[in-house]
């Protein structure tokens, strides 16, 4: 059976690779499908994250979605974290991230939330970097919002590797195609490219 720490080093080794050649059209292929996916559910608030190297690019959104959308981004609190509004400076904390100044607004639910994954498994669950931050902070939400797992290279295994307490997606996101929770679903380029059935 597949170890989850296995699975993890295995998928880390396949991000790193992908931000190599080509790395620039994964990071824009994956934006592309975010944007549209918002466009079409139209939320009123998001939470986004402020990307690391080997996270998908997702920074263009914050300049196309400022106006019309609520946007936040985590604030690391322990060993969790509280959503801020995003705005700017950003700061650099804990594990090289940058986050805007804290601020003690309460937020009673989020629209939409674009995470970022290391791997994803049958379940449709997300492995992480094992922290926990975002098990933690989703625990916590009343209302689960809908969820985008967003990768620069997919790697996803079909059996269950991951634990009940793992952030389940509504849909996942990869330079190689989009799927959804429950479906056989592909986005129309590769659905043209491969030649299979909606």
């Amino acid at each position: 059976m597949l170890d989850k720490s296995a699975f993890r080093e295995a998928c880390l080794k396949r991000l790193k690779t992908a931000q190599g050649a080509g790395g620039y059209r994964r990071h824009k292929a994956v934006l592309r499908r975010v944007e549209e996916i918002i466009n079409k559910f139209n939320p009123k608030s998001v939470l986004l994250y402020v990307p690391m190297g080997h996270e998908p690019d997702i920074s263009p959104l914050f300049r196309s979605l400022r106006g019309r959308v609520r946007i936040f981004v985590p604030f690391m609190e322990g060993k969790s974290f509280k959503l801020v509004q995003y705005r700017l400076p950003l700061r650099k904390k804990r594990f090289g991230i940058y986050e805007p100044m804290n601020s003690h607004f309460y937020l009673p639910k989020i629209d939409l939330a674009v995470v970022p994954v290391v791997g994803v498994d049958g379940r449709f669950r997300r492995i992480g970097f094992g922290k926990g931050m975002y098990d933690r902070f989703f625990a916590r939400l009343r209302r689960r919002p809908t969820t985008l797992f967003v990768q620069l290279a997919k790697c996803y295994t079909k059996e269950t590797i991951t634990d009940d307490f793992d952030i389940e997606a509504d849909i996942y996101i990869t330079p190689e195609d989009i799927m959804v929770r429950g479906k056989r679903h592909v986005d129309r380029t590769y659905h043209r490219r491969c030649g299979g059935h909606r």
